[in-house]
């Protein structure tokens, strides 16, 4: 991948679902860039696209039209073993819901990511002390809160060291002081490391703090 050109680059994109007998088209035309160190927040209300725009850039949803290129280099998403590379090494995403291992410690399940994405450094305790979860490494999902859990998928996220982070309405269950706290600890990551990101949000005031904003329409079928 080229350091020098956009982290995201897309064209002419695509997308639509089968909604009974009909075709709702989701994504018309949609064109982009998301520039190197920058942030850009994806707003739109529910059955704008953004849920699927977000799969469509990690390879889980193919578009119907359209190109994409990851730092220059073109992806195609006939190459299923290129979007788990991707996947697995360069793109951090954070769901609303914490996609944890229920079956591995908070820790252990940073250790993974980290591992899996082939990063040297797989220091647990400094993410989970970074975003505020210090002596809870040893528990087990479902023995912390829903914020904790949140927070300790940004700290897999962060353990990654990724070029990319795609965040899909990550802070869109949680209460609002743990929801700052999320959002806080996103802005500050990105601002530290220079990690483009793109975030889906329903909030303007997280939207604002991002770098740009891509407005995506309304079509009448529901996210994913």
């Amino acid at each position: 991948m080229s350091v020098g050109c956009p982290a995201v680059s897309v064209t002419g994109l695509y997308k639509s679902f089968v909604d009974g007998n009909e075709q709702v088209r989701v994504l018309e035309n949609l064109t982009f860039t998301l520039p190197l160190h920058h942030s850009t927040a994806l707003v739109g209300p529910s059955g704008s696209g953004k849920s699927t725009l977000i799969n469509i850039l990690t390879g889980i949803e193919p578009p119907d039209a359209g190109a994409i290129r990851l730092f220059g280099e073109t992806v195609s998403h006939s190459s299923q073993k290129r979007w788990s590379q991707l996947r697995g090494q360069c793109i951090a995403t954070v769901f609303q819901d914490a996609n944890l291992m229920p079956t591995l410690s908070l820790a252990n399940n940073i250790r993974l990511r980290a591992q899996l994405a082939g990063t040297s450094d797989a220091n647990a305790e400094h993410w989970l002390n970074l975003l505020g979860l210090d002596n809870l490494g040893h528990r087990f999902p479902d023995q912390v809160s829903g914020g904790q859990r949140q927070r300790a998928a940004l700290a897999m996220a962060f353990a990654m060291r990724p070029a990319l982070l795609l965040a899909d309405e990550p802070t869109g269950s949680l209460d609002v002081a743990t929801a700052r706290q999320v959002a806080d600890a996103l802005f500050h990551h990105q601002q530290d490391t220079g990690c483009p990101m793109l975030l889906s949000t329903h909030d303007p005031v997280l939207a604002a703090r991002c770098d740009t904003t891509l407005s995506l329409m309304a079509t009448g079928l529901g996210d994913p």
